[in-house]
């Protein structure tokens, strides 16, 4: 039989209606047989989550300040969610161990991973499946980073025995039982993580929307819903603002060659999209897939005759970078020049410091800055020769009146990296959508 892990995130499991939302999902398909949840989401627009709620819990805590009211507020949720699905479970037990522990040394992501561990508590109760603790299975080190290795191998371990599992998302251990977070969204990782596990067949991402729109909906009005994708032009898009799934997220799963099904909890009968390697055959490939972008971008050009002459001049500036411990976007080279892409607010805090250090340590010709540049990722096929994809970009673009002041291209299938003021941001992205 065949075997998929169901992840379902925030807004999937806002109320107890979504909760069983969920419970009809699992329930219409046997091989949905491992299920991770996140902490419940908004109900409303202006609603707060849990994990919001628990981090103010900790804050004031950790301050000496009455936590009381956000944590009643945490405790009003699940209640309501309870009432709803008429479960009789321990909250209030649950609730005080957490006020015990917020009265002590508190740890924020302990603190912070308790709306994962009620809401699969829950699940697995309404659904008569085992609860897993991921605490006992995804292993971080000290140093809160993943042992993929480890996790690898107590991940499978913990599942392969069980028919049947409902996981906590978002959150793991180290040897000394000490928990430790994947950053926001972190529950998709959770998924990816247990579907290698356990060699799934599939993974599902369960949320709001039916699939992965090919460009972001508030400045594209009704764009397009991908069908396929692959995990390369997924990774891209994700990063670089398409929310839907944790860019963490993809790489266990493309090791493994796992399909991911990106679904919408509220129109289950929808396909979605499916993120895999490679298109099936007969499949319509898109010279153009999808576009997304991310503001508050800032450029630094160092200019030096003779700087790719076997100098190291390029290497030099990403040392500079490396032990400032400043990532950067992406960097474009030229005879005579290195360009840097960085954000705004990384470099901020450091840019005078480091513009001097640079300067010291290269002596430049010419030390460039520009600000409030947003940089625009465009994934495609492109599989033929006679692709003019790149061309009506860039026509497009110029047709808009949209400067572009940086653009970088990757070998291969389209893989544009384009840079543009800030202010011509959405004229941008309907620019390149207009095209597809």
């Amino acid at each position: 039989m065949k075997t998929a892990v169901a992840k379902f995130g925030g807004t999937s499991l806002a109320n107890a209606v979504q909760f069983q939302k969920v419970a009809q999902i699992v329930q219409a398909d046997p091989s949905r047989r491992f299920i991770v949840v996140s902490a419940p989401g908004k109900r409303f627009s202006d609603d707060i989550k849990v994990t919001d709620l628990l981090g103010q819990c900790f804050r004031l805590a950790a301050a000496g300040k009455d936590f009381e009211e956000p944590l009643h507020q945490v405790e009003a949720r699940y209640r309501e969610i309870l009432d709803g699905l008429a479960l009789d479970f321990p909250l209030a037990e649950e609730i005080d161990t957490l006020r015990e522990h917020l009265k002590g040394e508190p740890q924020r992501a302990y603190v912070e991973s308790r709306g994962e561990y009620l809401s699969a508590r829950i699940l697995a109760l309404l659904l008569d499946y085992t609860f897993v603790d991921p605490a006992w299975c995804i292993c971080f080190n000290e140093d809160g980073t993943l042992d993929a290795a480890m996790t690898r191998r107590a991940m499978g371990a913990a599942l392969r025995p069980l028919q049947c599992a409902v996981i906590a998302g978002f959150y793991g251990a180290d040897g000394n039982g000490t928990i430790h977070t994947f950053s926001r969204g972190g529950s998709d990782v959770t998924g990816s993580l247990a579907a290698c596990a356990i060699g799934a067949d599939l993974y599902e991402n369960w949320t709001d929307v039916s699939g992965l729109l090919a460009a972001d909906p508030r400045i594209v009005e009704h764009p397009r819903t991908v069908e396929y994708m692959s995990y390369r032009e997924l990774r891209t898009l994700s990063y670089m603002g398409a929310s839907v799934l944790h860019t963490d997220s993809v790489l266990p799963a493309s090791d493994m060659g796992i399909p991911i099904n990106i679904r919408n909890t509220n129109r289950p009968q929808d396909a979605g999209t499916m993120i895999v390697r490679k298109l099936p055959k007969g499949q319509k490939k898109y010279p153009i897939v999808g576009v997304a972008g991310r503001k508050g971008m800032d450029v630094i050009q160092v200019e030096k005759v003779m700087a790719s002459d076997g100098s190291g001049f390029s290497a030099i500036i990403l040392d500079i970078l490396k032990q400032r411990q400043l990532p950067f976007e992406y960097c474009l080279t030229g005879i005579d020049s290195v360009t840097l892409i960085i954000r705004s607010d990384l470099l901020t805090p450091c840019k005078e410091d480091l513009f001097a250090e640079i300067r010291q340590e290269l002596n430049p010709d010419y030390l460039g800055f520009k600000q409030n540049l947003s940089l625009i990722a465009v994934v495609g096929e492109k599989d033929s020769e006679t692709n003019d994809a790149n061309v009506r970009i860039l026509q497009a673009l110029t047709g808009a009146g949209v400067e572009i002041s940086t653009i970088n291209q990757g070998a291969g299938k389209l893989n544009l990296l384009i840079g543009v003021p800030e202010e011509k941001y959405e004229p941008a992205i309907r620019a390149i959508y207009a095209t597809m």
